[in-house]
């Protein structure tokens, strides 16, 4: 099926509040606001065709448009990042694809976007897209921070865990033939149709016991494509990630 000429749209949910790092999206990187960074590798994305900050907050609202991107405000009241997205795609109708794209990853690649963008485009049937890289931690497999995924032969998720998934019996990496471990990268695309209707659906059980917006998406009986990439970007979860970031930033 030949790609759509329908539009991409990049959403970068950007709110202020945090438990853990309240204006996260403001905060400096290398002398920029962390969502700066995010906005300007999502401007470089080949397939994406408008990029859109949704926040909550005039402080991140006038800090974008300072910077020169587009802004659109949403409710504080809504539960999740891809609720906001989901309102901003409510207003644009002329694109098919919608990619929720992380505002605390600022090293994301542009690669990834348009990894994760084209199966939607080549497939109007497939509803969810995302992005994952293999896992060759053993310390990454143990973290509950690093959600991890189990696919299927077509590359579709069987399901996304905080927990060690799958179970190696003799040890991780131990089996012969075993399955990859693949850890979710947290960048969602949809069908714009899709995703309008995934944001009306209410909280799961499993989504609630493991904090994980994605197992509603798989309850519900959604299919969700998993894209391997070979490159992952560290995200930035509290204040002392941004000096791994700057260095990273500075080592070229």
């Amino acid at each position: 099926m030949p790609v759509s000429r329908m539009g991409v749209l990049a959403v970068i949910p950007a709110r202020w509040g945090s438990s853990r790092f309240p204006g996260k999206p403001l905060a400096l990187i290398a002398g920029k606001p962390m969502v700066q960074w995010v906005w300007e590798k999502a401007k470089q994305a080949r397939l994406v065709t408008e990029v859109i900050i949704a926040t909550d907050d005039e402080r991140i609202a006038s800090a974008a448009a300072g910077f020169g991107a587009k802004v659109e405000m949403t409710s504080p009241d809504l539960p999740s990042g891809t609720d906001r997205v989901a309102k901003v795609a409510e207003r644009f109708s002329d694109m098919q694809v919608v990619l929720n794209v992380q505002g605390d990853e600022p090293l994301i690649l542009p690669e990834i976007l348009d990894a994760v963008a084209q199966p939607l485009l080549e497939d109007t049937d497939l509803p969810i897209a995302t992005a994952v890289t293999p896992m060759t931690e053993p310390d990454d497999f143990q973290n509950p921070n690093v959600v991890k995924v189990v696919l299927n032969h077509a590359q579709n998720a069987l399901y996304f865990s905080r927990a060690p998934i799958p179970f190696y019996r003799l040890g991780f990496g131990e089996t012969e033939g075993q399955m990859t471990p693949y850890r979710h990268l947290g960048i969602y695309g949809y069908q714009r149709a899709a995703l309008l209707t995934l944001a009306s659906l209410e909280p799961s059980s499993l989504e609630k016991m493991e904090e994980l917006e994605q197992l509603r998406f798989l309850e519900a009986g959604y299919t969700i494509r998993c894209v391997e990439t070979a490159s992952t970007s560290p995200g930035v979860d509290c204040p002392e990630d941004i000096a791994k970031i700057e260095a990273l930033i500075n080592a070229g």
